[in-house]
C-alpha cells in the first residue's frame, strides 16, 4: 500500500505546534501568526472581497499612486505576462487595487482570488505574498506550498513593498503565477524584476509629489535609486523618501520642519549673512555677464555700493 504524503494543512499545523519553529524560520513565524493571532484554519481561508463604492473610494484615495504605478505595471506585465504571470498592486491593507493578466490566465487568477477588491492581508488569507510582504515591510517570495491556506498552494508570489513620499508603507507590488512549471529559480529571477519595479514606483511617486521642488538623488543610479531628497529654493530639505531616511538615519519626525541641506548631510559650517551675500553677488554678476553696472541695477543698488559689497565678500572684480 503506497505511503500517502502528509496534507498541507497537517504540515502547517505541525509547524505551528512546534515551540521553536517560529524563532528559526520567518515562514513558520508567519504561519504561527496566521493560526494563533488571526485564528485562521489552513483548510478554509476566507476569500473576502470588496467592490462597488468601497473599492472605488479606495482607488480614489490612492489616485496619485495609481497614476504613477500604471505605466510600471504595464511595463512589468509586458516582461512577465507571456510566461503566465499576472501583476497585482494592493494597498497597505492588502486590498487589490489594480491587476494585469493575459487572456489565457484570467480565469486561473480569478479562481485564485487575485482580482480587484480581493483582500490579501495576512489577517484574511494567512501567509501569502501580498500580506506577508506588507507585514514584514520587505520583499518576499511565497512559493506554492509556503502559503498558509491549502487553497493557495497552487500560486507562486513574488512581492515588494512600495512607500509613499513620506516614507510610509502604502502598497505591495505582486507578480504571481498559477502555473505548475514555475519553479523556485524562476521565482528568484522574477523577484528581482519586482523589486526594481517597486523602486521605480516609489521614485516616480516621490518626484510627482514634489514636482515643484528640486530633487536630489543620494545614489549614483538615478533610474532605480530611491534615496531622494526634495529641496526648496533656499536649500531647505522639505521631503525625504524612505530610502533617504534610511540612508541618513532620519526618524519619522525628522522633517517636521524643513532642514538645511548641508546640516542634514553633515557638511559645511553654520550659515551666515556673509555667505548669503556672496552667493547673491556672484549670481548677479553671472547673470549680467560680468558687467558690474548691470549687476548693480539688477540688485537695485548703486555701482559704488556693489563694489563695497564685493570687497567685503572677498570677490575680486
Amino acid at each position: 500500500m503506497p505511503v500517502q504524503s502528509p496534507r498541507h494543512a497537517d504540515i502547517v499545523l505541525d509547524a505551528v505546534r512546534s515551540p521553536s519553529s517560529a524563532a528559526v524560520s520567518p515562514l513558520a513565524a508567519s504561519w504561527c501568526r496566521s493560526a494563533l493571532h488571526h485564528k485562521l484554519d489552513p483548510e478554509t481561508g476566507r476569500g473576502e472581497r470588496i467592490g462597488g463604492a468601497a473599492l472605488a473610494e479606495r482607488r480614489t484615495q490612492h489616485e496619485p499612486l495609481l497614476a504613477v504605478a500604471a505605466p510600471v505595471l504595464d511595463e512589468t506585465f509586458r516582461t512577465v505576462g507571456r510566461s503566465g504571470c499576472g501583476v497585482v498592486l494592493s494597498d497597505a491593507e492588502g486590498v487589490i487595487l489594480e491587476t494585469r493578466a493575459g487572456p489565457g490566465d484570467v480565469d486561473a487568477f480569478t479562481r485564485a482570488g487575485l482580482v480587484e477588491g480581493a483582500r490579501w492581508g495576512e489577517a484574511e488569507e494567512g501567509t501569502n505574498g501580498i500580506g506577508t510582504c506588507l507585514f514584514e515591510d520587505k520583499p518576499v517570495i511565497i512559493h506554492r506550498d509556503q502559503h498558509f491556506a491549502s487553497r493557495n498552494i497552487g500560486i507562486s508570489c513574488m512581492d515588494a513593498p512600495v512607500h509613499d513620499p513620506e516614507g510610509r508603507l502604502v502598497a505591495a507590488l505582486d507578480v504571481s503565477s498559477c502555473r505548475a512549471d514555475h519553479g523556485p529559480a524562476m521565482a528568484e529571477m522574477i523577484a528581482s524584476l519586482v523589486r526594481d519595479a517597486a523602486r521605480r514606483i516609489e521614485r516616480d511617486y516621490f518626484c510627482r509629489h514634489f514636482a515643484d521642488r528640486r530633487i536630489l538623488f543620494l545614489a549614483d543610479e538615478a533610474a532605480t535609486g530611491t534615496a531622494l531628497l526634495a529641496v526648496d529654493r533656499d536649500d531647505l530639505v522639505v521631503g525625504a523618501s524612505r530610502g533617504a531616511r534610511l540612508r541618513l538615519g532620519l526618524g519619522t519626525r525628522a522633517l517636521a520642519t524643513p532642514q538645511p541641506l548641508e546640516s542634514l548631510l553633515g557638511e559645511g559650517a553654520a550659515p551666515s549673512f556673509d555667505d548669503a551675500d556672496r552667493a547673491v553677488l556672484r549670481q548677479a554678476l553671472a547673470r549680467a555677464g560680468g558687467n558690474a553696472s548691470a549687476a548693480a541695477r539688477m540688485l537695485g543698488i548703486g555701482r559704488a555700493t556693489l563694489y563695497r559689497r564685493l570687497h567685503k565678500a572677498g570677490i575680486r572684480h
